[in-house]
């Protein structure tokens, strides 16, 4: 049975996590299937955002408790040590391929995102979330840390005080405080129509554009003690856009008061 379906329309691609009767808990066909799913979009040219939705009551529960003894079994390090995904664990790439997506990706949050599921959705670039959701960084309730890219991504949105208490306690929170700690974009009765409208939105602005944005962001929050760095990368970025098709196909589109066409 597939854990997670791929649709593409309009230059959209809808991820949704299928195994609704579980909360979409985390096993390892469940793992094996998200790296699959984001992997799959990497190279693709014709897509422009992609959403990220779990099917059912909840975006994701996190790991599935009944698969902990087929994660844990044997060594620990030969399960987490290597590097099989560029600098990630098989774990850790199931949040950090939305990172390496070169287009945005909106997570539409509802239920609870608990534990691993907490850490998918910081993968992506925004979330929107229905009010009353549950969040928790959850792996202290089974005397873990987070270990699927979580700390690579946290600090990015949240103050340091906040992501000790968060990991310290395991305790769950509404999406009411996590947009006042920054883990939450914005709230929405219905998160995974905001979350197509704004794909939407994004889908109509220049493609090269919008990868050159993201792109530029994540180089700027890796290199944040470099100015220099990044000053350099903002040029250059820039440099790779002005007067090319797409950005004067926008020009034209503003002056004749019409949507862009991009090729």
């Amino acid at each position: 049975m597939s854990r997670v379906s791929v649709e593409i329309e309009n230059h959209i691609a809808r991820v949704t996590l299928t195994r609704g009767d579980k909360m979409n808990a985390l096993d390892p066909a469940m793992i094996d299937a998200i790296i699959e799913a984001g992997e799959g979009l990497l190279e693709r040219d014709d897509i422009r955002a992609v959403v990220l939705s779990g099917q059912g009551a909840a975006f994701c529960a996190g790991l599935d408790v009944a698969s902990f003894g087929a994660l844990a079994g044997g060594d620990p390090e030969q399960h987490l040590m290597p590097r099989t995904h560029g600098q990630s664990n098989r774990f850790q790439r199931v949040a950090m391929v939305w990172r390496d997506i070169p287009v945005p990706v909106i997570a539409a949050l509802k239920g609870v995102a608990f534990g691993g599921g907490l850490q998918i959705a910081v993968g992506a670039d925004i979330r929107i979330a229905a009010p009353g959701t549950k969040l928790a960084v959850m792996e202290m309730k089974w005397g873990l840390i987070p270990d699927m890219g979580g700390m690579a991504l946290l600090p990015t949105l949240c103050r340091s005080d906040v992501l000790r208490k968060l990991t310290f306690t395991a305790a769950p929170i509404t999406a009411e405080q996590g947009a006042d700690w920054g883990l939450i974009t914005e709230l929405a009765e219905d998160p995974e129509a905001a979350a197509m409208a704004l794909a939407t939105e994004i889908a109509r602005k220049s493609p090269s554009a919008i990868r050159a944005a993201k792109r530029l962001i994540g180089f700027a929050e890796t290199n944040s003690q470099d100015p220099a760095a990044v000053l350099l990368e903002e040029s250059r970025e820039q440099a790779g856009l002005i007067g090319r098709p797409h950005q004067m196909e926008v020009i034209a589109a503003n002056m004749q008061k019409r949507a862009p066409v991009f090729k």
